[in-house]
């Protein structure tokens, strides 16, 4: 039948063909070789295998630090100005509009704890005038 394989159930997910095991032991068994190699070529000016050599030593950077000048966010009025410190630095180019997102989603989360301190609040209040009433 058209679309149906001969094996229904599939290739075992951890199965690795013949080949592939074969070269991976080879690999397995030479990486202190590969790797002094990679290490010879790099220092003599091999600029391929410097990049490896360097990629592998150095930690990706996912993040960068970028300073934006804004007041602190103490209260909900806080909260406009703080969005328009993230709007203009973004207008401006002085932070990516990636990195204006960011700083966006903190001053929602900020708006989040500020509202679910208020409605705490609130509710403690209702039930201190229930209790007094009773």
């Amino acid at each position: 039948m058209k679309g149906q394989s001969g094996n229904p159930a599939g290739r075992p997910r951890a199965s690795k063909n013949n080949p592939m095991q074969a070269m991976q032991l080879l690999l397995a068994g030479e990486a202190q070789a590969l790797t002094r190699k990679a290490v010879e070529l790099a220092l003599a000016g091999d600029t391929t295998a410097l990049r490896m050599c360097l990629d592998r030593l150095m930690v990706p950077r996912r993040d960068r630090v970028v300073p934006l000048a804004m007041r602190p966010v103490r209260d909900v009025g806080d909260l406009a100005p703080a969005m328009a410190a993230i709007m203009t630095a973004a207008g401006r180019g002085e932070i990516s509009p990636a990195e204006g997102v960011s700083y966006a989603r903190l001053v929602d989360i900020v708006l989040k704890a500020i509202d679910t301190y208020d409605f705490e609040r609130r509710l403690q209040d209702l039930e201190k005038r229930a209790a007094a009433r009773s």
